[in-house]
């Protein structure tokens, strides 16, 4: 019984450690392309928020093709003169830049992106890594060092 309760609590701390160094990210979009609060904060005098939606139930049409990656939600932005100043790239291009077919899914701080036309900002990607996924060359790509 002792161990079973040892087990418990060892795997419950690790659980809360895990979660304490992974916090998790927080998407935003703008103009289309998928990005972080962070990096747009960094901008706030090019951008401004626009809305933020807290569950997939409440985003416009424009933004449903997230919602199987927006579960939490998602902030959108404009750019204040309508101006993009950021680069913008497909996640197919970012896949062939890594070698890898441009149809394989990205992930991007866990979350699967399966549509590989998600246009993104890769300002956004601090680290990146290939592994080995279902059998597929795969792309991770971290927004933390």
């Amino acid at each position: 019984m002792k161990k079973l309760l040892y087990s418990f609590l060892l795997l419950s701390s690790a659980t809360l450690f895990a979660q304490q160094k992974n916090p998790a990210v927080k998407f935003a979009v703008a103009d289309n392309a998928v990005g972080t609060v962070e990096l747009f904060n960094a901008k706030k005098n090019v951008l401004q928020v626009s809305k933020v939606y807290n569950t997939p139930a409440s985003f416009p049409q424009s933004l449903k093709k997230y919602s199987s990656v927006f579960t939490k939600g998602v902030t959108e932005y404009k750019f204040k003169n309508g101006e993009n100043i950021f680069d913008r790239m497909p996640l197919s291009d970012i896949n062939i830049q890594y070698n890898i077919p441009a149809d394989n899914p990205v992930f991007i701080e866990g979350y699967e992106f399966t549509d590989t036309s998600t246009v993104i900002y890769p300002e956004i990607k601090k680290r990146a890594e290939t592994k080995d996924h279902n059998g597929k060359k795969t792309l991770f790509i971290y927004t933390t060092e």
